[in-house]
């Protein structure tokens, strides 16, 4: 029988490129992806999620609809998520804010 993850967490919302975060403002470290949540700019735009710094692996490209601040959108990741092996960085292109929900 499959285990059940029980420690799943949100992020702080980030409003610009840059490590994400716990409520605490400690940066995430080894962590899996489940979800992401976030809204949108002026124009359509992307969030680009890197494990290792903003030089590192890209692990996800979000293309995101335009909105004016006042659009959301949300994706569920399947499964297990994404795993992050060092730390998680974000790259926001015309996004007013991400955050995401993790293990």
């Amino acid at each position: 029988m499959a285990s059940m993850q029980y420690d799943v967490l949100a992020s702080q919302p980030r409003t610009t490129s840059g490590q994400m975060q716990d409520q605490g403002s400690n940066n995430l470290g080894r962590c899996r992806i489940k979800a992401v949540y976030g809204v949108s700019g002026a124009s359509a735009g992307s969030v680009v999620f890197k494990d290792g710094g903003s030089g590192g692996t890209t692990l996800m490209t979000l293309n995101t609809p335009t909105a004016v601040d006042q659009g959301t959108f949300w994706l569920l990741l399947p499964g297990e998520g994404i795993l992050v092996e060092t730390n998680l960085y974000a790259t926001l292109t015309d996004v007013s804010s991400v955050m995401v929900i993790y293990g």
